[in-house]
């Protein structure tokens, strides 16, 4: 049994942890799920925004690309940017950037109606995106190591309740009739006041994290690229991003095209796997604690394929639906874990987290086309199959996530 990650500040017995440090840990769990509520609003509003702008299909997604471009632009830089100025500076500049990005796609599609606005703005979105998620697991990591105790998927898990309220609160505002421009610039505005007051709690720098010289922060990221270790958690985190990130993408289409379900019942499916997520992530904490990340990853992940693969071919709705289930809790714990191990070192912990976090974040930007390009042969639901096939191999990358020796 592996230990977590804990370093020799963790609480001694007997006594709680200090109160900074839970304050920080509220104000990270606030961070994360703005920074869903704020990616959710934006998705929640897309099927309104494709009608105003008359975009076709091939069109929406060459726009939607814009978001991913900027978040890929933002994360090799983004380690060292929070290094340089903090976590809480970092996180509000990044909040700021999709604030900005927020009201200039909803002001450029509900009132201009300018297709190049909206581009601009979903750039803003995704680099400031990409940033956040960087700098907010960085601290998340920090408060980590500060509790003594797993509490990475829980932030995780914060960012998937705020991505379902925003969704139900997009729909919502659909439903009324609410411009875009109005509700994406008010949600803009919610979320950066929220996020501010949530980033004042986080902890200062720890020590041995200097910002150092704009050439020695440029050379350890570039060394950080070189390390196997931090590679191999890269490779096991982008596999983990494209088991949850086909979910998010094609699961309701899927189960549409695949099994007959209504509209409405696809949704409903896609909502069965958030659950999963959610809930795996929100347990997964005493699980890792008790046994550690190898085999609770090694398990979880084994949760997934057969989870994945039931979903798709259990030739039943329901047992394909109680697949759905599986795979989401089995999905839920390879990013947060990975990106723990990633920060397992504070000193290093900046530049490991963005090197880990580009090569991650690739899968969302490959995966739609892949999947999309693989469906139009196969179809969508037998193209889902990718998903336990990739996951197989990835067990092989699990010892690469334990704790280094201390």
């Amino acid at each position: 049994m592996d230990p977590i990650a804990t370093t020799p500040t963790a609480p001694p017995t007997g006594f709680g942890p200090p109160r900074a440090v839970l304050a920080a840990r509220n104000g990270v769990a606030v961070v994360f799920a703005l920074n869903g509520l704020a990616v959710a609003t934006w998705f929640a509003r897309v099927p309104a925004i494709r009608d105003g702008l008359g975009l076709s299909p091939g069109r929406l997604g060459l726009l939607l690309l814009a978001m991913s471009i900027g978040a890929i632009v933002a994360m090799p830089t983004a380690g060292l940017v929070t290094q340089r100025l903090g976590a809480a500076r970092a996180v509000a500049l990044a909040t700021l950037f999709v604030a900005l990005g927020l009201t200039v796609a909803g002001v450029s599609a509900g009132v201009a109606g300018s297709l190049p606005g909206v581009a601009l703005g979903l750039f803003a979105l995704g680099y400031g995106s990409g940033s956040c998620d960087v700098a907010m697991n960085i601290e998340g990591a920090t408060v980590e190591r500060r509790l003594g105790r797993t509490v990475m998927p829980r932030f995780h898990a914060a960012w998937s309740l705020g991505s379902v309220a925003g969704a139900g609160l997009g729909a919502g505002a659909a439903r009324l009739g609410v411009p875009v421009g109005v509700h994406l610039s008010v949600l803009a505005v919610v979320v950066l006041a929220g996020t501010l007051l949530g980033a004042r709690a986080f902890l200062a720098a720890e020590p041995g994290a200097e910002p150092g010289t704009p050439a020695g922060r440029r050379r350890r990221l570039l060394a950080a690229w070189r390390e196997p270790r931090t590679l191999l958690i890269g490779l096991l985190v982008l596999a983990a991003a494209f088991a949850e990130g086909s979910a998010n993408d094609w699961l309701a289409v899927a189960f549409i095209d695949g099994y007959g379900f209504s509209e409405a019942a696809g949704a409903a499916v896609f909502g069965v796997f958030v659950v999963g997520m959610t809930l795996g992530r929100t347990l997964g904490t005493v699980a890792l604690d008790r046994w550690g990340r190898g085999p609770v990853l090694t398990s979880t992940i084994l949760l997934a394929v057969v989870g994945a693969g039931l979903a798709v071919l259990a030739g039943s709705g329901p047992v394909a639906v109680v697949g759905v289930a599986l795979w989401g809790i089995g999905a839920s714990l390879g990013f947060p874990v990975g990106m723990s191990a990633a920060a397992d070192e504070a000193e290093h912990a900046h530049v490991r987290v963005s090197v880990v976090a580009v090569i991650g974040y690739t899968a969302f930007l490959a995966g739609p086309p892949l999947l999309g390009l693989l469906g139009d042969h196969v179809g969508t639901l037998q193209a889902l199959l990718v998903v336990p096939l990739l996951l197989l191999p990835t067990l092989a990358l699990v010892p690469a996530a334990r704790p280094p020796a201390r």
